[in-house]
């Protein structure tokens, strides 16, 4: 009963560490009841362990996973059941890997595996097709952003290292303190506790105070339409948001704005690909050019293109009968004074409604059951490259259209910068998920976003929240949940990169490395200590 009342503690306290609501002071002690209850059952218990290691990590996995996303449900019933369970089964897997380790080896190679294999896990969720990095753990300082300065040079994955470091360093000392019922033992693991919690804080405070945001200025007006994807979204035609979307510019549009954003599948009529310069969306485009001479427009679209061609079809092509296919896109578009237009595609889909993951594998087996659950109708096409939209008149800028899910990936979004995107722009369509927790965490984490790439961020959002982000994680001015409107600012664009940008997620790399020599260590030692 008290290895249960440690897993319950671990799970509430990761749950309340949680932004937007939480503090992330908690992290640091969330897993220590975990590791206790698994240390007492290594080593006091003779029968199960590994079964009961698991059934304890996946109670307080599952109550994490629960209390923070639990809002994937107003999308999606299935979806959000789905990556609650799974997502918890593959932690508490990962968690009992480490029980695994620890059995065969001291404490120092079963710490260094249990961080090592815990970034590794996030690695995997930041690449794979099941992928779901919501619960990466260096995501829950977004709301203490002045806490981690320094991810400009070491990412999201500098923050999951520095949990695990605190929260391994306060194990410890409970269970050398548990051995010798010395308090110099407590009194030192405080000590040393505080300085691994309050070093990093001092370094980002110094990184802060001698920050100096760089840039050309660019004044940008985002716009809000708040159109209910439940009840107005597909019933609004293109031709009424068109017409929306101009008396929305009208409100902050000065000679001076050089930038409009509109939100994700703002259009969302399903515009023909080839069609495009026909379409309603792009009849508004040059009228809101017409009106606004130097003005660059970036808005959200629904694509498709239907073919016959058997050398056209792609993975991720849909099929529709005999030599009858299509591609469904969800894409961003920039048109200014310059007769092109540029486009870029989604490429990082979410699972179950963008994407049927691995399909070539699980289709055959589960036919259309995506469909059935309520899940994609459509697999979106995606691209490889991560294009930047070139701005014109006179600003010699380039903007990173990130696409919803895609602001969550932080190595991902470093691939617009070094394609030459001077800040990010954002748009994306969170309503989805109501007045929940799901948007505000989305807005947060593009604050992280921010900070590794040291560019403003501007972020449109169809029913909010929209906003504007500087270089530090500070968001300078924003639109409220459910309010139609315009918002007005001067960002900075620059063509600085940051350690992070150059050269990615580094850590989890060497994480990898040490995992698999870790384990390949234990279980070579654990086969040469084996009674013959």
């Amino acid at each position: 009963m008290k290895n249960f009342l440690y897993a319950l503690l671990s799970g509430i306290l990761l749950a309340l560490a949680w932004p937007t609501y939480g503090f992330p002071l908690l992290l640091f002690f969330a897993f220590v009841p975990l590791l206790y209850a698994e240390f007492k059952l290594r080593n006091f218990s003779k029968r199960l362990t590994g079964w009961k290691v698991f059934v304890l990590a996946y109670l307080s996995f599952f109550i994490w996973n629960l209390f923070t996303t639990y809002w994937l449900y107003f999308s999606t019933a299935f979806g959000g059941a789905f990556a609650v369970l799974v997502n918890s089964l593959l932690m508490a897997l990962v968690f009992m890997l480490y029980h695994v380790v620890a059995k065969r080896t001291g404490f120092g190679a079963a710490a260094t595996f249990l961080v090592s294999i815990w970034m590794v896990f996030e690695k995997l969720h930041l690449e794979w097709e099941f992928s779901w990095p919501w619960l990466n753990l260096g995501n829950a300082f977004s709301e203490y952003h002045n806490w981690v300065q320094w991810y400009e040079y070491t990412g999201t994955f500098g923050g999951t290292l520095w949990v695990w470091l605190v929260n391994i360093a306060v194990f410890k000392a409970v269970i050398l303190y548990r051995e010798f019922k010395d308090k110099a033992v407590i009194y030192r693991g405080i000590f040393k506790t505080a300085i691994y919690i309050l070093l990093p804080l001092g370094v980002s405070w110094i990184i802060l105070a001698n920050y100096k945001p760089e840039g050309e200025p660019l004044e940008v007006v985002i716009l809000q339409p708040n159109i209910d994807p439940y009840t107005e979204k597909y019933n609004v035609n293109d031709t009424r948001i068109g017409e929306l979307l101009l008396d929305l510019a009208e409100e902050k549009t000065t000679e001076n704005t050089r930038l409009l954003v509109a939100p994700e599948t703002v259009f969302a009529d399903g515009t023909v690909l080839p069609d495009f310069e026909k379409s309603e969306a792009a009849f508004f485009s040059r009228q809101i050019l017409n009106r606004y001479p130097n003005i660059n427009f970036l808005s959200g679209i629904s694509f498709y293109e239907r073919f016959s061609d058997p050398n056209k079809v792609r993975e991720q092509s849909n099929y529709l009968g005999p030599n009858d296919w299509y591609d469904d896109y969800n894409s961003a578009f920039m048109m200014n004074s310059t007769d092109s237009t540029q486009l870029y595609h989604k490429s990082k889909l979410v699972v179950g409604v963008e994407n049927f993951p691995y399909q070539e594998v699980l289709k055959p087996i589960l036919g259309d059951i995506m469909i059935d659950l309520g899940g994609t109708v459509a697999m979106k096409t995606t691209q490889e490259e991560r294009s930047v939209f070139e701005m014109e008149n006179g600003k010699a800028a380039a903007a990173a259209p990130i696409i919803c899910y895609e602001s969550v990936y932080g190595d991902y979004v470093t691939g617009y910068i070094r394609n030459g995107a001077g800040f990010l722009s954002i748009i994306t369509n969170d309503a989805w998920w109501g007045n929940t927790q799901g948007h505000k965490q989305h807005l947060s984490y593009a604050k992280l976003r921010a900070i590794e790439t040291r560019k403003d961020v501007v972020r449109s959002a169809n029913t909010g929240i929209s906003a504007f982000i500087d270089q530090k994680g500070n968001i300078v001015k924003s639109l409220g949940y459910e309010k139609q409107g315009s918002i007005k600012s001067e960002i900075l664009v620059n063509n600085k990169q940051t350690f992070y940008v150059q050269y990615g997620d580094y850590l989890a790399r060497i994480a990898q490395f040490l995992a698999l020599f870790v384990f390949l260590f234990a279980m070579v030692k654990y086969q040469r200590n084996r009674p013959s």
